[in-house]
């Protein structure tokens, strides 16, 4: 009798093991003691106090990812590394199998102030004069090669800091040529022009390998003091981007269009007050290629996230997304401890719980003195790691690195965002959930508080993963699915 009870308990384990679903768990924490540290485990049948209890029939955005910045500063510090530390640094950031994930990169479509110097695709007039710069031959392509062969899946996006010289205008009530990197206009009778310029910068990626998926019009479009840029007020760029989006339906290209890319408070400039509204309204409802127009672009560098709910109040068909922010001398940027649950916060939480699809981040690696970089461009900025130019070998990762990779590992490409309920929840404790395209739940759960809690979650009562939550830490806890 004994016998068979025995038998029977082993079998009823052995069949609750069989219906367990693996759990992942990833934990960093602001005193740095643990980075992205890796557990596993499978899930139970009982739920603690404090549960996230999921809901995937309540689903909102879905998710194109997150990531960095690929500059030509960071690609000059990449391969500088030893091929074979590259290769394992940049597995482990960017492999879906053996990785966090990441998903989405920003380039600039020629200089940005993380270039090796000012430059457009096409210096002397005459599109018959477009090429590749360096910069991108040597550097920004080779990098990007790398990391498609590791996740072919990876979005690229692409923004100009500025157009060529010879097609800027002082402005549009002063259409003198305007030779200077900095600031000027686009000139009108050069926006055919200027699309072409941007198809013909998709075709020489696509003709590499390297195909892009989104682009916007202008980096920054307000602010005319970086090194190079270019002043693109809404009603500007809505009118170029009459002629863009058809330039690439023409072409045969699908890549999206995203307007704005600029700061919550539009640089404090009254009548660029929402933008995106304007520039929508502005646009030829007849254009071909209208579709690609899908949304706008975000930074931080000035006013609040909540500029976000107007916006999708006011323009709910469209997408938003999160292409830029900065850590660095001003911010106290190297230090985890004062970064971590703060950047967690602002730049994923805060933004991903307002509908948006995507965040990047800026520089992805800098060296130990900020660089390279231009006189006129920041000079402060910190990478997302940082590399020690003394031997090309030792990094130091920085908060902006944590958090794209634990949101990269939470929610995959193609994820929705879901409803939840927190039940016990602590006030120090927030999260945002996502069911993934093979069926698994991911969550960004971050501690605030100090003290470590005992937490679980899941969509039902029989699949229930159990982790804890260290004081001042970020958890990414994957339920279901495949690594």
């Amino acid at each position: 009798m004994l016998r068979r009870t025995t038998l029977v308990l082993s079998l009823l384990f052995a069949s609750a093991m069989l219906l367990a679903k693996p759990v992942r768990i990833y934990t960093t924490t602001a005193d740095g003691k643990r980075k992205l540290e890796y557990t596993s485990t499978r899930s139970s049948r009982s739920r603690l106090t404090q549960h996230i209890a999921l809901i995937p029939a309540t689903t909102y955005q879905e998710m194109d990812g997150f990531g960095y910045a690929i500059t030509y500063s960071a690609c000059y510090n990449l391969l500088k590394m030893a091929p074979a530390d590259r290769k394992a640094f940049l597995t482990r950031t960017f492999s879906r199998t053996e990785g966090y994930g990441v998903s989405y990169v920003r380039i600039s479509i020629g200089c940005s102030d993380f270039s090796s110097t000012e430059y457009s695709l096409c210096d002397t007039p005459g599109l018959e004069n477009f090429r590749l710069y360096s910069d991108e031959t040597e550097y920004v392509i080779p990098i990007l090669k790398e990391i498609l062969a590791i996740n072919p899946d990876l979005k690229i996006m692409a923004a100009p800091w500025t157009c060529p010289k010879w097609m800027k205008v002082k402005s549009l009530s002063n259409r003198v040529g305007y030779d200077s990197w900095t600031s000027g206009s686009l000139n009108p009778d050069h926006y055919q022009t200027y699309a072409d310029y941007f198809v013909r910068f998709v075709q020489a990626f696509a003709a590499e390998g390297i195909p892009i998926y989104a682009v916007t019009p202008q980096n920054e479009p307000l602010n005319r003091g970086n090194c190079a840029s270019l002043y693109m007020p809404w009603a500007e760029e809505a009118a170029f981007v009459n002629k863009l989006a058809p330039a690439f339906a023409h072409a045969g290209i699908t890549a999206k269009i995203y307007c704005f890319d600029h700061n919550y408070n539009y640089d404090n400039i009254s009548d660029q007050q929402d933008y995106p509204i304007n520039f929508y309204n502005a646009l030829d409802p007849n254009m071909d290629g209208r579709e690609l127009v899908v949304g706008s672009a975000w930074h931080d560098y000035g006013g609040r996230v909540t500029e976000l709910d107007d916006i999708n109040a006011k323009a709910p068909d469209k997408e938003v997304i999160f292409t830029e922010t900065s850590i660095g001398t001003w911010n106290d940027g190297r230090n985890l401890s004062s970064r971590l649950l703060t950047d967690m916060k602002n730049l994923v939480y805060n933004t991903v719980t307002r509908q948006s699809k995507a965040v990047m981040v800026w520089n992805f690696m800098l060296d130990l003195n900020r660089g390279p970089n231009l006189d006129g461009g920041c000079q402060t900025c910190y990478g997302a790691v940082d590399i020690d130019q003394n031997d090309y070998h030792t990094l130091s990762y920085n908060s902006h690195y944590f958090v794209m990779a634990h949101a990269s590992l939470a929610a995959k490409p193609g994820a929705h965002r879901i409803a939840s309920t927190f039940f016990n929840g602590s006030s120090d404790v927030s999260y945002v959930a996502f069911q993934n395209p093979d069926g698994s739940y991911g969550a960004i759960i971050f501690n605030q508080g100090s003290t470590s809690l005992q937490m679980s979650m899941g969509a039902t009562s029989t699949n229930v993963a159990r982790f804890s939550v260290p004081g001042k830490s970020i958890v990414t806890v994957v339920l279901g699915g495949q690594k």
